[in-house]
């Protein structure tokens, strides 16, 4: 009866059930990784920006890596600005898609090293290749507060390194190559400013990384694993489709044969 199953027909349906299967198992569970991430994600930014802020040398030092742990943390800054080596990012974007640049000063503490402060966003100048019109940063001994980040990198941030850049543009925030120019020590990371607000909004201030979407990966790794209990019911609901096909045509066949033989 269930001879058929042995035919290449159903043989390479089989095999192609059954790699299916492991294959949808694995990725339910790469998006059920992908939500717990998430999730985890979610309480370190709300459980570091609720957190009091530091000084922000209690939490990064010259060459130390930040930690992810310490990422949005909230920290503080008292220094006065150096704008002469003041320096605006490429390619950013502000609350409303719009691209322009970020502006990044570097912070000179008590102790004569610096820190890189994000100021912010602003629109680009009319060439994209002149330097813009730059608000000018506060003047004297200021202190800032804002979010701890990580130098970026290309593998980090998926931002490419570009050559043959206007004068006092960059494509990426990292303390090591500023630290280089400013011919002074930079900590590591930098600062998103969050406070004093800037006058008149610009440059503006960086929103908060979002910490209460989760997305849908729960619902695609449950997606996945009741596409995988559909593989073998779909596999004998087949199956029984095949043998009722093949009993009626053996039924219909039988009379014939009668027939002919009388």
């Amino acid at each position: 009866m269930y001879r058929f199953l042995l035919s290449r027909q159903w043989v390479i349906l089989t095999l192609f059930a059954l790699v299916l299967i492991p294959v949808m198992i694995e990725l339910g569970f790469w998006q059920f990784h992908r939500h717990e991430h998430r999730v985890a994600q979610n309480t370190l930014i709300a459980d570091n920006l609720k957190a009091k802020p530091v000084p922000v040398t209690d939490l990064t030092s010259p060459g130390h890596t930040v930690p992810r742990a310490d990422y949005w943390r909230q920290v503080e800054a008292t220094g006065t600005y150096d704008t002469a080596h003041e320096v605006v990012v490429r390619r950013r974007t502000n609350s409303d898609e719009q691209v322009g640049f970020h502006v990044l000063t570097p912070l000179v503490l008590g102790d004569g090293r610096a820190v890189l402060v994000n100021r912010g966003w602003i629109p680009f100048a009319e060439d994209q290749r002149s330097f813009p019109d730059i608000p000018a940063a506060p003047k004297g001994e200021v202190t800032v507060t804002g979010r701890l980040k990580a130098d970026e990198t290309t593998g980090t941030s998926g931002i490419k390194e570009l050559s043959d850049l206007p004068d006092r543009q960059i494509m990426l925030i990292n303390s090591e190559r500023q630290a280089r120019s400013l011919g002074r020590t930079v900590l590591g990371g930098y600062i998103e400013q969050t406070a004093p607000a800037a006058p008149g909004d610009s440059p503006q201030q960086i929103p908060e990384p979002d910490s209460g979407s989760i997305g849908a990966h729960m619902a695609y790794a449950v997606q996945w694993w009741l596409f995988t209990a559909g593989v073998p019911v779909g596999w004998v609901i087949l199956v029984r489709r095949e043998l009722r096909d093949r009993a009626a045509t053996a039924a219909r066949s039988t009379p014939e044969r009668e027939t002919a033989a009388a």
